[in-house]
């Protein structure tokens, strides 16, 4: 039997799901697909004050940044675009409250100016950061929009994760760090 090089990619992607879910922090991988292709996989975890989402693109595929319309209307300049890709839209229902201000993994250019399209985001993995406070007892899931893509065609990206509950020792402390990542605007 000869394996792809996409299942090969896919089959690690499950191994490494496996591993981080048997962790007890990270939810389960909710995956994006096209025919039976991986687009793009979603894990979420609460570590001490910080909610962390880790989105893993499949091989070829792109996402975007949640500040991308903000940035390209600033290189376009009140000039028209011939399309703007959907930025990565996260939101806490349930069990779960915002309180400060998103951080992303520093997106990538992928604009072409020549065109007026102008795009930021990941290709292989990014995280996405923000503090929250728990709102009562209640079980807390997010909600994920945005797109992912290839040179030829886009996926959109409508999913929901369960939130699993911070471990008591978890809430203590906080194994994230920001510093390696780049406020939203």
């Amino acid at each position: 039997m000869k394996i792809s090089s996409s299942s090969t990619a896919s089959i690690g992607l499950l191994f490494a799901s496996c591993a981080m879910a048997q962790a007890g922090d990270w939810s389960p991988a909710v995956e994006v697909r096209h025919d039976d292709e991986l687009c793009v996989a979603y894990q979420a975890r609460v570590d001490g004050p910080y909610l962390v989402v880790r989105a893993t693109l499949g091989a070829g595929w792109h996402t975007f940044a949640m500040d991308n319309k903000v940035r390209a209307e600033e290189k376009l300049a009140g000039k028209p675009a011939i399309s703007i890709d959907r930025a990565t839209e996260i939101a806490a229902v349930g069990g779960l409250q915002i309180a400060g201000p998103w951080y992303q993994t520093p997106p990538k250019d992928f604009s072409r100016p020549e065109l007026r399209w102008f795009s930021w985001g990941f290709d292989r993995q990014a995280e996405f950061v923000t503090k929250v406070r728990r709102a009562g007892g209640a079980a807390a899931t997010l909600t994920l929009k945005g797109q992912a893509c290839t040179e030829k065609i886009c996926k959109n990206v409508d999913v929901a994760i369960a939130v699993p509950a911070a471990k008591a020792s978890a809430a203590a402390g906080a194994s994230t760090d920001l510093k390696d990542l780049v406020q939203v605007r």
